[in-house]
């Protein structure tokens, strides 16, 4: 099994940067925080030890092919 690769909002941003998607360090902010439900856009958590927000990087890569995916199934037909 492979081990976990976690990373911080400045490495998840760097990932995607790599993927061709330029985001600010304010986008991330406001997909890590949490919304009146207590819930992420993106499944950001409180590391326990370090006290910082992680993601493992499989999820976010999984996140973003999931919208591309969906994204391309809602193409209508010309």
């Amino acid at each position: 099994m492979k081990q976990p690769c976690y990373l911080d909002l400045e490495e998840a941003r760097q990932v995607l940067a790599g993927m061709g998607i330029e985001l600010s360090e304010r986008q991330m902010q406001r997909a890590a925080e949490q919304d009146a439900q207590g819930r992420r856009k993106l499944p950001f958590f409180v590391d326990p030890i370090q006290n910082r927000l992680l993601i493992e990087k499989n999820d976010l890569l999984s996140a973003y092919f999931k919208r591309q995916v969906e994204a391309q199934r809602n193409l209508r037909p010309n």
